[in-house]
């Protein structure tokens, strides 16, 4: 079966409008929320799962739950398969009173998008070994997010563009995004080469003194 990516029915800011204003629970499951996109499919949910980590909104506790989360779904989009998605994580519950300010900040974020995404550079978004490629970069980009540097500035944000510019790119037929998101993971790795590589200098400072 393949997996479904795209509804060109309803715009991005839409979908996150419509399910803002579907949400009355207390809490709504990872599994309730993939449920309201609906047909607009996996690389929407990928986008979703960016939001609190672009913009000033807070969802406590989610970097590894949605990381894993768009790990799975690189996957099944490098493979053109409906994902795998344990029950353990797609049960986990966030709180309206958090998840509504990110559905809102998103939809204005996704809406700016829906202006300036086309069709262009279709080279980067065609073909079975383009997409394999794509979504492997995705499972990278949600490999980078989950790493141990949430306190440090910039460190969820950088791989969370990466994401996001990937799936918005892919979503959309438009290279140019997918080039960004590129740019963005090769920004990330070179980013924390050089956070490694200041704590392993620091490290090294640090014995020389204690040594002395």
């Amino acid at each position: 079966m393949s997996i479904p990516l795209h509804n060109p029915e309803k715009s991005l800011g839409e979908t996150l409008q419509y399910m803002s204003s579907s949400i009355t629970q207390p809490t709504i499951s990872l599994r309730e929320l993939l449920e309201l996109i609906g047909e607009q499919g996996m690389l929407v949910f990928c986008m979703f799962l960016t939001i609190p980590f672009l913009l000033p909104v807070s969802i406590p506790g989610v970097s590894t739950v949605f990381g894993l989360v768009i790990t799975l779904i690189g996957i099944g989009v490098a493979f053109n398969r409906v994902p795998w998605l344990p029950a353990r994580l797609m049960n986990r519950t966030i709180e309206r009173i958090h998840l509504l300010p990110a559905l809102e900040k998103g939809a204005a974020l996704f809406t700016r998008l829906d202006k300036v995404v086309s069709p262009r550079i279709l080279a980067l978004t065609h073909g079975s070994t383009v997409n394999r490629v794509n979504g492997l970069l995705l499972v990278l980009g949600a490999i980078l997010l989950m790493a141990p540097f949430g306190l440090i500035p910039f460190s969820n944000t950088l791989p969370a563009l990466a994401i996001l510019f990937l799936a918005v790119g892919m979503l959309q037929r438009d290279g140019i995004f997918v080039l960004l998101g590129y740019l963005a993971l090769v920004a990330t790795i070179v980013y924390f080469g050089a956070l490694i590589g200041a704590a392993i200098l620091a490290g090294q400072g640090l014995s020389s003194l204690l040594g002395s």
